[in-house]
């Protein structure tokens, strides 16, 4: 019965919309990819742009009408908080972010913008310019980032014979009817902003003591989704088990695989680093632990209660079409 149940969970979120959405830029890839030139490496939470020293990230984010619609004042918020999770994924710190508005009602726009603004201020990161349409027939909003890394963590540096780990902060709540755990904005509004910056800054000192090179935030696409792209970029397979993914009490496992946490990141590492890492996350109470290991098999196997099932295999059917 738990093989049937498991291979119903798999095939439900391999079917999802989310997961298709991130097929889609397979498209993009095959008209764009031949137009990137030197680092820049296309299927990074970031571009990264050596810039001596360092490197420059820059990063945009686009937000889809019906949720602009339904909740403006948290997608102005998101706008910043993504972005902002996409830079620390890549191991650096926000600079400043730009946004693009489209709107049709002047009060959208109003609760958009606070939104924005509170989320500039929550991550500390100024919004300095944009594009702004109030006489719209839609409502719209996209933002960009600029950050910089001193070390890099990329999803393009994930090696057989690591760990994979997932760091969550569980102390959150469901943003219904979206699949949105929010662990951000409350702190926000509780005067507790300074908690998220120092939360953000975890995954650029973890790049700058050199215990990982590899990361990347859990997007939409859910956590085997982003653990899918993490592999199809570094060439490599993946083993999960689901025992191990750090969950909330009141979270079912087929609605937290398919969630889109605020804070939410996996890292690979080395065996001997890995405590390293775990360590530095639960010192500021953010759930932690290792979920899988990394292979070569090129597939991504998921283990639930001593069933295995593999859910994706990247040698026979490509995701993104990111693969060096």
């Amino acid at each position: 019965m738990m093989a049937s149940t498991l291979a119903n969970l798999l095939h439900t979120l391999r079917e999802g919309r989310a997961l298709g959405a991130k097929q889609d830029i397979a498209k993009a890839m095959s008209i764009l990819g031949s137009d990137v030139r030197g680092p820049a490496r296309l299927g990074d939470d970031c571009a990264a742009i050596p810039d001596g020293d360092g490197y420059l990230l820059f990063a945009s984010e686009g937000f889809q009408d019906s949720f602009v619609r339904a909740m403006p004042w948290f997608a102005g918020y998101c706008g910043v908080m993504v972005n902002a999770s996409d830079i620390a994924a890549m191991g650096g710190r926000p600079v400043a972010v730009t946004d693009a508005l489209w709107s049709d009602e002047s009060d959208i726009a109003a609760a958009i913008l606070t939104g924005l603004h509170d989320g500039a201020r929550a991550y500390n990161v100024p919004v300095v310019g944009g594009h702004t349409n109030m006489r719209s027939t839609h409502n719209s909003l996209s933002v960009a980032i600029l950050g910089r890394a001193n070390a890099l963590l990329s999803s393009f540096d994930a090696r057989a014979g690591e760990v994979l780990i997932a760091a969550i902060d569980l102390r959150g709540r469901w943003h219904d009817p979206h699949p949105f755990w929010d662990a951000s904005s409350a702190l926000y509004t509780a005067g507790e902003a300074e908690r998220l910056r120092g939360d953000l800054e975890l995954l650029p000192d973890i790049a700058e003591a050199g215990l990982s090179r590899a990361a990347k935030d859990i997007s939409m696409a859910g956590l085997l989704g982003t653990a899918l792209m993490l592999a199809e970029c570094s060439s490599i397979g993946m083993r999960i088990t689901l025992e191990d993914i750090p969950r909330p009490d009141n979270a079912p496992m087929e609605r937290w695989l398919s969630a889109f946490p605020s804070y939410g990141y996996l890292l690979t590492a080395r065996p001997d680093d890995a405590q390293a890492i775990l360590t530095r996350f639960q010192a500021r109470g953010i759930a932690a632990s290792i979920i899988g290991q990394c292979d070569d098999t090129k597939q991504l196997d998921v283990l639930w209660n001593g069933t295995q099932e593999t859910f994706w295999d990247l040698a026979t059917t490509p995701l993104m079409g990111c693969a060096p």
